[in-house]
């Protein structure tokens, strides 16, 4: 009877702690100080009040009610921080993995640098399946800019995709 009771629990808080194990540990802890901030009344869930709060704190003051319950509708139940977590999680979840990434982009570097010529990653994106347009090329270099020889450290590139951020050095 225990385990059943305990997977209720799980599934009724909005999921199970496997969610943690999705993240690297800066990441979860990023998450905890982001989902800290937007919980403004401290009480351990995200309500369409907090949301009013932080986007006010943010200048945003005219936010339409139906907005904020869209919001807050995306969850499946009240917003604890595994719920928020799960959401994060879900979001991320059609990016593929960092590895997978690299191995795409390695082929196109046969000498194994890291890098890849801007011009010729430009001709790709811009000529090849989806194509990029001059907007999003500038985007992109904006970005991740090319060194002065003109190389584009994809690795970079494929941490960002998969974690949202630049490496600290």
């Amino acid at each position: 009877m225990a385990p059943k009771k305990a997977k209720r629990r799980q599934q009724a808080e909005g999921g199970s702690s496997n969610v943690f194990s999705m993240f690297e540990q800066s990441q979860i802890q990023e998450y905890k100080e982001a989902f800290t901030i937007i919980d403004q009344n401290r009480d351990g869930i995200i309500s369409k009040e907090d949301l009013r709060d932080v986007l006010a704190s943010m200048g945003q003051l005219n936010v339409k009610n139906e907005e904020l319950e869209a919001m807050v509708k995306e969850a499946s139940g009240p917003i604890n921080f595994t719920v928020f977590l799960t959401m994060f999680g879900e979001k991320l979840k059609g990016a593929d993995p960092e590895d997978v990434i690299v191995s795409a982009f390695k082929v196109l570097d046969p000498e194994g640098t890291g890098a890849i010529k801007k011009q010729f990653l430009e001709e790709l994106l811009t000529t090849q399946c989806d194509r990029f347009s001059a907007e999003e090329m500038k985007n992109l270099w904006a970005a991740f800019p090319p060194d002065v020889a003109g190389n584009v450290d994809y690795k970079n590139i494929c941490y960002v995709i998969t974690h949202g951020e630049e490496k600290e050095e």
